[in-house]
C-alpha cells in the first residue's frame, strides 16, 4: 500500500456499518473532488515564514508513526512536553513543559479547531484540560507555539499552546479493531460521503480497559462519536461538527512509598478501591473561512456541555479518622464562545485583527466529603458566571528580503460571578489585562534563521478565589486571588533546515511569573502561590531523507526557581529539569514499517528546600507492523523495558491507620504501567 492510502487510512468505521442504510455508500452524484491541503509537519521548512525558533506543526503522518498508551499523549508531540498521570484513564493527564509541573494543563493552552480545551475554574484545578473526547485516528495535525509570544493566543499560553486539526474529509475509509494486555479492547473507524457539494465525514470509537492493577480493576467504559459537514459557502467553505464523549472508571490514584516498603500494598496497589469518575463532553462548532472585506476572514462559535464527578482520597484518613478523607470533586457547565481573525497580506507585510468570547456558565462546581462515593458533608458547593472578551492585533513588515519584524498586542476583560454556597464567598469582579509582543526574524544565510521574541502573557485564577472571604474548611479568614496573572518571557533562537533532509532548532529562553499555581494534596487543586522565574534552553534535530530511517532528537532544560525571600526555600515543587526524547520511524520493503521511542523525564525537587527530589523516569515503546492493500496489522510494546519508575511523584503529609493523629511527611507516587502489548488490525474500504 502506498503512503497515500496510509495517510488516509485513519479515517473510516467498523465495515459492516458501510452497509447499514444509514451509512450506505451513496448512489447518486460522483463525489464532488475537494480542495486538498497537503501539510508536511516537520519536512516543511520554516525559515522565512516562522516568527520564533520554538512553534512548529506536525502532520497527520507524523502523528501515527508513535505508538501512543492514551489520548493525553498527542501533548507530547509538542517538543519538550511530558504527559503522565497520577490516577486513572479518564482524567485529564499531568502536563510537564519548561520547568512547569502543569498539573492538568494550567499554563499550557490546547484547542480543537479553535475551540478550547482548558477549563477555567475547574473542579478539579484551574485550566483542567482533558483529550479523552479527541478519537486519536480523526487528529489531521497540529500546530504548537511555546512562550507568551503570539497575539492570538491568551489565557494558560505562557509556558505554551497547541491546536489540534481535525479531518474535514478522506478519500478512503476504515475499520480498527485492537485487543491488548489487561482486558484492553478498543473499536474505531470513520469514513466520509459527498452528498451533493457537502461531505459528510463521521467516527465512532468504544475502549474497554481494566488495567494492571492489582486491586482496582480499571473498568474503562468510553465511548466517542465524531460528525463533521463540510460544504462550499457564499466565496469561502464551512463546517459544522458534533462531537460527543460519554466516559466512566475506577481510579488506581497515587499511593505513599511507606504503604509499600511495610508490605501493606504494592506498587500497583490501592489503599481505597472505591475512587473513580465519570464525565461527559458534548459540543456542536461551527466555523467559516473565505474572501471577505478585502483580505481573508475565519470565524467559529461553539457549544460545548461537560461535566465531571471524581473521588479521589490522597491523604487517607488525615483529616478524618472515622470516614476517612474521600472527597468528590464535581463540574457542571455550559461554554459557548466564539472566534474572529481577519487577515490582509501584500507582498511585503501582512496585518491581523481579532477578537474572541468566552462564556462558562457553571452550574454547579464545589467539593464534598464521601465515603465509598457515598455524600457525607458539603465543603463547597457554587454556581459561577465567568465571561472573557478579548481583541488581538499584529502587523508583520518585512525590512529586506532577510529581516522582519512583527509587533502585536491583545487586551482580555474578565468578569466573575460566583453564587457560593457560604453567602459570603459569593461576590462578582472584574479584571482586564493589555499584553504586548514583538519577534524579529534574520535569515543569517539560505538555511538558516535567526529569532528574537519577547511577549506578555498571563493565566486566569479560580473565580472563587476572586471572591473568597472564609475558607470553607477552617472557617478561617482567606485571602483573595489576583484575577489575572502576568508573565513577561523573551527568547533568543535559531533555525536551521534543508528542505526534505533535515531540519534543526535551537532556543535560550526565560520566563517570569508573578504568581505560580501549585497543586495541593489535600484539596486535589491548584491554589496561587508564589513569583517565579525560569529559563532554558532547547535543541530539536530532525532528519527525514530517508523514509527507511527517520530520527529525532528533542533535549530541553530548565532552572526554576522562585523570587522572593522566603525561610521555606526557592524551590518550586515538580518543577521538572530534564525532558528528552529520542525517536526512530522507518518504512520497510513488501509494507513493512517500525518505530520506537524514549522518553527521560529528570528527578525534580518536591518541596522548596530541595530536601526532597522526585526519581527520574524513562519509557521505551516499541511499534512494528505490516500493511497490505486493504488490510494491515500492528503489534505496540508499551514500556517495553517493563520499567518501575513512577509517573509522578509528590511529597506530603497523609495518614494511615496506627499513624499518628498530625500524619505522616512521605512521597505519594504513580507507578508506570507495567509492560504491555497491543495488536491492531486495520481494513480500509
Amino acid at each position: 500500500m502506498d503512503n497515500s492510502i496510509r495517510r488516509r487510512i485513519f479515517m473510516g468505521i467498523v465495515s459492516w456499518l458501510s452497509a447499514t442504510p444509514c451509512f450506505a455508500q451513496s448512489t447518486g452524484p460522483a463525489p464532488v473532488e475537494l480542495d486538498t491541503i497537503t501539510v508536511v509537519g516537520r519536512e516543511e521548512n520554516l525559515v522565512g515564514t516562522a516568527t520564533s525558533a520554538s512553534e512548529g506543526t506536525l502532520s497527520h503522518d507524523e502523528i501515527e508513526r508513535r505508538p501512543r498508551l492514551r489520548p493525553g499523549d498527542l501533548a507530547e508531540y509538542v517538543p519538550g512536553v511530558a504527559a503522565t498521570q497520577h490516577s486513572g484513564s479518564g482524567k485529564a493527564n499531568q502536563y510537564f513543559l519548561r520547568g512547569f509541573n502543569l498539573d492538568h494543563g494550567t499554563d499550557f493552552a490546547q484547542t480543537v479547531d479553535g475551540m478550547p480545551v482548558n477549563l477555567r475554574s475547574h473542579g478539579h484545578g484551574q485550566g483542567y484540560a482533558d483529550l479523552n473526547f479527541l478519537i486519536p485516528e480523526l487528529v489531521d495535525g497540529l500546530t504548537y507555539r511555546k512562550g507568551p509570544y503570539a497575539a492570538e493566543v491568551g489565557d494558560f499560553s505562557s509556558a505554551g499552546s497547541v491546536d489540534y486539526r481535525l479531518v474535514d474529509a478522506m478519500a478512503t475509509g476504515f475499520a480498527q479493531f485492537e485487543l491488548g494486555s489487561d482486558q484492553y479492547a478498543r473499536i474505531v473507524g470513520a469514513a466520509s460521503h459527498a452528498i451533493g457539494a457537502t461531505t459528510l465525514t463521521w467516527g465512532v470509537e468504544a475502549q474497554g480497559y481494566d488495567g494492571p492493577w492489582r486491586d482496582i480493576d480499571e473498568d474503562v467504559h468510553k465511548r466517542n462519536v465524531f460528525l463533521r459537514l463540510t460544504a462550499p459557502v457564499g466565496r469561502g467553505q464551512g463546517s459544522l461538527t458534533a462531537m460527543g464523549y460519554d466516559n466512566r472508571w475506577n481510579s488506581p490514584d497515587q499511593i505513599p512509598q511507606r504503604a509499600v516498603t511495610e508490605g501493606r500494598i504494592d506498587r500497583l496497589g490501592s489503599l481505597d478501591t472505591t475512587l473513580g469518575g465519570d464525565s461527559s463532553r458534548y459540543s456542536l462548532s461551527g466555523a467559516w473561512n473565505g474572501d471577505a472585506f478585502g483580505g481573508t476572514f475565519d470565524a467559529n462559535a461553539y457549544a460545548i456541555r461537560y461535566r465531571l464527578s471524581v473521588w479521589s482520597n490522597f491523604t487517607y484518613f488525615l483529616d478524618d479518622p472515622a470516614n476517612g478523607d474521600q472527597f468528590r470533586q464535581f463540574d457542571a457547565r455550559t461554554l459557548t464562545g466564539f472566534g474572529l481573525r481577519q487577515t490582509w497580506q501584500g507582498a511585503t507585510w501582512r496585518v491581523r485583527a481579532g477578537m474572541d468570547g468566552r462564556r462558562d456558565d457553571i452550574g454547579q462546581v464545589g467539593l464534598e466529603r464521601t465515603q465509598a462515593r457515598a455524600f457525607v458533608a458539603p465543603i463547597r458547593d457554587d454556581r459561577v458566571d465567568e465571561r472573557s472578551l478579548a481583541a488581538w492585533m499584529d502587523a508583520q513588515y518585512s525590512l529586506t528580503q532577510a529581516v522582519r519584524v512583527q509587533l502585536g498586542g491583545r487586551y482580555d476583560r474578565y468578569t466573575f460571578d460566583v453564587d457560593a454556597l457560604q453567602p459570603e464567598n459569593s461576590g462578582r469582579t472584574e479584571a482586564g489585562i493589555a499584553s504586548f509582543k514583538g519577534e524579529l526574524a534574520w535569515r543569517i544565510a539560505e538555511p538558516a534563521e535567526l529569532y528574537l521574541n519577547w511577549g506578555q502573557g498571563f493565566h486566569s485564577n479560580d473565580a472563587r478565589g476572586t471572591t473568597i472571604r472564609v475558607d470553607p474548611v477552617t472557617g478561617e479568614p482567606a485571602d483573595r486571588v489576583t484575577p489575572l496573572v502576568r508573565s513577561r518571557g523573551s527568547e533568543l533562537g535559531l533555525r536551521v533546515a534543508q528542505e526534505g533532509r533535515w531540519q534543526t532548532t535551537l532556543a535560550l529562553w526565560q520566563l517570569d511569573l508573578a504568581s505560580e499555581l501549585l497543586f495541593v494534596g489535600d484539596a486535589g487543586t491548584t491554589e496561587a502561590s508564589r513569583p517565579s522565574k525560569r529559563h532554558g534552553i532547547e535543541f530539536g534535530a530532525y532528519w527525514f531523507a530517508d523514509p527507511r530511517a527517520r530520527l529525532e532528537l528533542e533535549l530541553a532544560y530548565t532552572q526554576s526557581r522562585f523570587t522572593d525571600a522566603d525561610p521555606a526555600g526557592d524551590r518550586i515543587p515538580g518543577a521538572v529539569p530534564w525532558i528528552a526524547s529520542a525517536a526512530w520511524s522507518s518504512e520497510w520493503a513488501r509494507g513493512w514499517h517500525s518505530s520506537a521511542r524514549v522518553r527521560y523525564v529528570g528527578d525534580a525537587p518536591l518541596i522548596e528546600d530541595n530536601r526532597v527530589r522526585s526519581g527520574s523516569s524513562t519509557m521505551v515503546n516499541l511499534a512494528i507492523g505490516k500493511r497490505w492493500q486493504r488490510w494491515s496489522f500492528e503489534l505496540d510494546v508499551l514500556n517495553a523495558l517493563d520499567s518501575d519508575d513512577h509517573d509522578i511523584d509528590y511529597y506530603y503529609a497523609s495518614r494511615l491507620p496506627g499513624e499518628p493523629d498530625e500524619g505522616v511527611e512521605d512521597l505519594h507516587f504513580h507507578a508506570f504501567e507495567p509492560r504491555s502489548l497491543r495488536l491492531r488490525a486495520t481494513f480500509a474500504f
